[in-house]
């Protein structure tokens, strides 16, 4: 995993990876490389996961949306994520969602990589589902519902078929454009695809039921009684304050898989729970110091919000594959004054060169 041959801050630039070059990035590369690449770099820092500085992400919240922070370091690289999630600017042709983030060196504190991470958090949080995946869904399993089949809905299903073979989708949305949109995307991508017209026939006879829901509110996308034994819930709309995906109910009878229990119990399902209610760290599952799926029957819940490590991830991903793709350019983003002291007199050079 080194990135000795990645490209360097020379004094004054640091690469830059626009969304032009990130999507020439995924088909240069390939989506299936990629967010197995993303997945393995997750794994490996979630079993280090105890180096890590760790904060629940800072957020300002309006009655428009939220938008957030997201910062982590390992003691050698720093990184931090802008994020936002506005429900309603789909209504206005804009994205719910938008990121960008920076990966940084400690020792100095000069950035190594600046990132558009729309897309990559695309990535890695389909990646981050699958890596759960791996550790609590039943042994088998072949088919998925996808229940709200938004901006996220193909990066899941693409990273589910890679990483667990899962090859049987079953896809719903309350804007069936939504779901034309995204079987018409997932044509020819190796899925057996059925649409459907209710939550209720998406769940029927899936083994995985994943939730990727947008509206900004407390909202029951799945019932009690549309969750039979021995599935796996991938439930990653839920991210916010005020926002839920699945009743309480399903909550009470489920072993539930957190990242971070500090931002989940504020974001995720399990704001409806007590404050003490017992949930497990995937990284001790991940490390080996806690178990995952321990039999057929057992119900599983992954509540994923997302969390900074996961992005400190994706970005050391990305910076690692700069010297194969060639895929950045430099930006002059750091001042470099001949004296570090004379800040000034680089600006009064400036002017005798105009």
């Amino acid at each position: 995993m080194s990135s000795e041959s990645s490209p360097k801050p020379s004094l004054n630039l640091v690469p830059f990876v626009s969304v032009e070059n990130m999507m020439e990035t995924i088909l240069d590369i390939g989506i299936g490389e990629m967010l197995t690449g993303i997945a393995r770099y997750i794994e490996q820092d979630f079993t280090r996961w105890e180096s890590f500085d760790k904060t629940p992400r800072v957020a300002a919240h309006s009655t428009r949306g939220v938008i957030e922070l997201m910062p982590t370091s390992d003691g050698a690289e720093y990184a931090f994520k802008y994020v936002n999630g506005h429900p309603k600017n789909m209504r206005e042709g804009l994205q719910t969602v938008t990121a960008f983030g920076v990966l940084a060196d400690v020792d100095t504190g000069y950035p190594l990589l600046i990132s558009e991470m729309t897309l990559l958090t695309a990535l890695r949080t389909a990646a981050m589902s699958a890596v759960a995946a791996k550790y609590l869904a039943p042994e088998g399993a072949e088919t998925m519902a996808i229940i709200g089949n938004g901006a996220q809905a193909e990066f899941q299903a693409l990273a589910f078929r890679t990483l667990l073979g899962i090859d049987r989708l079953r896809l719903y949305d309350i804007d069936p454009a939504a779901t034309e949109k995204c079987a018409r995307n997932l044509a020819g991508q190796g899925f057996e695809i059925t649409t459907c017209d209710s939550a209720e026939a998406a769940v029927e006879g899936a083994q995985i039921l994943t939730t990727v829901t947008a509206d900004k509110q407390y909202a029951t996308i799945l019932t009690d009684n549309m969750v039979g034994s021995g599935v796996h819930i991938n439930a990653i709309g839920g991210d916010c304050p005020g926002k839920t995906e699945l009743h309480r109910d399903i909550l009470l009878r489920s072993d539930i898989f957190v990242e971070y229990p500090p931002q989940t119990r504020i974001e995720g399902e399990i704001q409806q729970l007590a404050a003490d209610h017992p949930v497990t760290e995937l990284w001790q599952v991940i490390a080996g110091q806690a178990e995952g799926r321990r039999n057929a029957r057992q119900v599983t819940l992954f509540d994923s919000v997302g969390f900074a490590i996961e992005d400190f991830s994706a970005l050391r991903y990305l910076r690692d594959q700069l010297a194969r793709t060639g895929r950045y350019e430099m930006l002059d983003m750091i001042a470099d004054p001949d004296d570090p002291r004379d800040l000034f007199g680089m600006v009064l050079r400036a002017e005798v060169k105009r």
